[in-house]
């Protein structure tokens, strides 16, 4: 993982060798499978899948081409080595799906099997225009305590309108937060602003000393009529589990807001925030509308 503990691939590589027995004692056990593979242009045609299983089975696209792998027992090296399927994509496919108008039938499954039977699935699609944003906690179901210190990660990512993220892409979010909370960091350290990194921006948030409510806002720096959309996310801080022991004059000096310099007339109304997604609505019944201009002159060309 990376600093803000994002999975790289690396990650399900390492998972895939654990056993495929479930263990209350270790986190993320059980059969797995993952598909290491973004379908984009510039993905390449071999498709490598991480798996713990004792069969993996790969369909690519919908009523496609099937692959099957059988894991070998070995005595040495890796428990469950790296599945790579040759030359199984080819972003041409997808680009002719696409043009029919089939896109929902552009997907790779990966099945894992044991002793004949599923037990484990992944499947993934091709991240289409960037529509929206999408933000998340990542506090691995714990809370975040109003102590003044503790800290929780934030992750805002760009996806399509089908919740795909979209991997590559070069956008900067901005954030604003309101509330028992603020943000660590600022532009000077690239922190806010936020630079987009494999699709996705973290930040962390540090609770103030007195439980409530936290509200965080994420957006595009260069917003406009043609980019994703904006989203907010709510959460909350809990009172502190031990007694709190601190110099009330000095906990005055802890700052109340976010450290990152937000000018308050960048903040949106809710009014504003509902305008922009009608306008994204909008734009998106023309797009539409000319998509289907295209398509007849096509046809009337033929």
């Amino acid at each position: 993982m990376d600093a803000f503990r994002q999975p790289k691939y690396s990650y399900y590589m390492f998972q895939a060798q654990r056993s495929p027995e479930k263990s209350d004692l270790i986190s993320e056990t059980g059969p797995m499978v993952y598909i290491a593979h973004e379908m984009t242009p510039f993905s390449p045609k071999d498709v490598t899948i991480f798996s713990n299983c004792d069969e993996v089975r790969l369909t690519v696209f919908k009523g496609g081409k099937q692959y099957t792998y059988h894991k070998e027992k070995r005595k040495n090296g890796m428990p469950s080595p790296v599945i790579v399927f040759k030359d199984a994509y080819d972003f041409m496919q997808d680009k002719a799906l696409s043009r029919q108008r089939k896109q929902d039938e552009v997907y790779m499954l990966a099945e894992g099997m044991m002793n004949g039977k599923v037990v484990a699935t992944h499947k993934v699609a091709p991240a289409r225009r960037p529509e929206k944003l999408l933000l998340w906690v990542d506090n691995e179901k714990t809370d975040l305590e109003a102590n003044g210190s503790d800290i929780v990660a934030v992750v805002a990512a760009i996806a399509d309108n089908n919740g795909n993220i979209k991997h590559l892409n070069n956008y900067f979010i901005q954030f604003e937060i309101e509330g028992e909370g603020r943000l660590i960091g600022d532009e000077k350290i690239m922190a806010n602003p936020a630079p987009v990194r494999w699709g996705t921006a973290p930040i962390l948030v540090q609770s103030t000393l007195i439980p409530g409510k936290i509200k965080i806002r994420a957006h595009v720096f260069f917003e406009g009529s043609q980019m994703p959309v904006s989203t907010k996310l709510e959460l909350e801080s809990q009172p502190s589990v031990l007694p709190q022991i601190y110099d009330k004059e000095e906990a005055t000096a802890i700052p109340v807001t976010s450290v990152s310099s937000i000018s308050q007339n960048s903040k949106k109304t809710a009014i504003e925030q509902e305008l922009e997604q009608v306008k994204k609505e909008l734009n998106v019944l023309k797009l539409k509308e000319v998509e289907q201009q295209q398509e007849d002159f096509g046809e009337k060309n033929k």
